[in-house]
């Protein structure tokens, strides 16, 4: 399915006759964009660098308040109605974790939540490594804040939809996802410091280029104990280099010559862990340069380098990945093409001349199909602004 001229759906209208067949009242309607991480693989828990950009397809929230300290929430993509009680949240180990978690934390900071009516819909790929998890948290945050009254600061809302899914769904991401969603800005990417939190939006020249989301229909399980423990085995890297560098604090504050001279005495797998997350921050930060500098070929060449070595070193891909980053690097305008989230399967994110864009769009479909029998999706997106409230 290609979706190149894909209509973004902002009638407010729409969304209140939507929430109206299931709960009563006029809701305050707020929706987050999902996003695309151009380069940055895995950095961002290290304490790295990041560049990621925002896609235009949203998680709406609808959102009326209530007074008997009940959560009512319903989601029209799984179709459920959950109930719970704002004096009770546990984790249920489903997609309502996600909302429930942003009430538990912002319980946990003293906002005096009496309850809501939640109306839920997605248009991002739940499970294809464009983020609609922190989609989901940030929006639902800014409705339970609306509905007190408070206009918390970004980076704030940021952090705390981060810890919900740290500590109610148990994964163990970085900031990136939540802080460009909230602090996104229409086409331009974020070059994002995810220590300090520190940030720069660069301008993109859409009239050259397009990104390209390309969904393998592979859906990746970030829950899966892969992801944590490619988290685990990063921290056992800072652990044993720190024995030769006591003042590193994370893999960022580490250099490639660092880590060559350690070379042979680390274990190969936490070498290569090391390696990738170290190599990648480098590529970060060429790439912000070079998208100043409109060199985009080398941009691609970095994107192709981050592949291999999520590929290779971090071992993050799967068969399906890889092929189609593969078949897109074989077709003309092709700048670049990686995966982009987790891994473990999801999207690509592909580097196209615009005037190749149509033709890519086209044969990358019929390719991929032929290659796995799956019928891909394919995104043609600019980037989009963060989370906003429709009026």
């Amino acid at each position: 399915m290609n979706h190149t001229n894909q209509k973004i759906n902002n009638n407010k209208e729409y969304f209140i006759s939507e929430f109206q067949k299931h709960f009563d009242g006029i809701p305050r309607i707020f929706r987050a964009p999902g996003r695309i991480n151009l380069i940055g693989g895995h950095t961002d828990y290290n304490e790295g660098f990041v560049l990621p950009i925002l896609l235009n397809q949203y998680t709406t929230v609808a959102i009326t308040p209530r007074n008997d300290y009940q959560l009512h929430v319903w989601s029209e993509n799984m179709n459920e109605l959950l109930t719970f009680s704002i004096k009770d949240l546990k984790p249920n180990g489903n997609w309502s974790d996600y909302i429930v978690g942003v009430a538990k934390e912002l319980l946990d900071e003293n906002f005096l939540l009496s309850g809501a009516n939640v109306c839920i819909k997605s248009e991002i790929p739940i499970g294809g490594g464009l983020s609609s998890s922190a989609a989901v948290e940030v929006a639902i945050a800014k409705g339970f804040l609306s509905l007190v009254g408070n206009t918390m600061n970004k980076s704030k809302v940021a952090r705390i939809c981060q810890r919900a899914e740290n500590k109610f769904v148990g994964m163990k991401s970085g900031i990136m996802d939540q802080f460009v969603i909230v602090q996104g800005k229409i086409n331009h990417v974020l070059f994002l410091d995810c220590r300090s939190l520190e940030f720069e939006h660069i301008s993109l020249p859409t009239d050259n280029i397009r990104f390209v989301v390309c969904n393998t229909k592979i859906t990746h399980k970030l829950g899966a104990s892969a992801y944590n423990k490619r988290i685990i085995e990063c921290e056992e890297g800072v652990r044993l280099l720190q024995e030769v560098y006591p003042n590193i604090n994370a893999l960022r504050d580490v250099s490639l010559r660092q880590l060559t001279n350690l070379k042979n005495t680390l274990p190969n797998v936490i070498q290569r862990r090391c390696y990738h997350v170290i190599s990648e921050n480098e590529r970060v930060i060429k790439s912000a340069a070079a998208i100043k500098q409109n060199q985009f070929a080398l941009l691609g060449n970095l994107i192709n380098e981050s592949h291999d070595s999520l590929r290779d070193n971090y071992e993050v891909s799967c068969n399906e990945l890889n092929i189609m980053v593969e078949l897109a690097r074989e077709l003309p305008g092709v700048l670049g093409a990686r995966l982009t989230g987790g891994g473990f399967g999801g999207c690509t994110i592909t580097l196209v001349e615009t005037e190749y864009v149509e033709n890519f769009t086209q044969e990358i479909s019929t390719k991929y199909e032929q290659k796995t029998g799956l019928i891909p999706e394919i995104y043609v997106s600019e980037p989009a602004g963060g989370a906003f409230e429709l009026v």
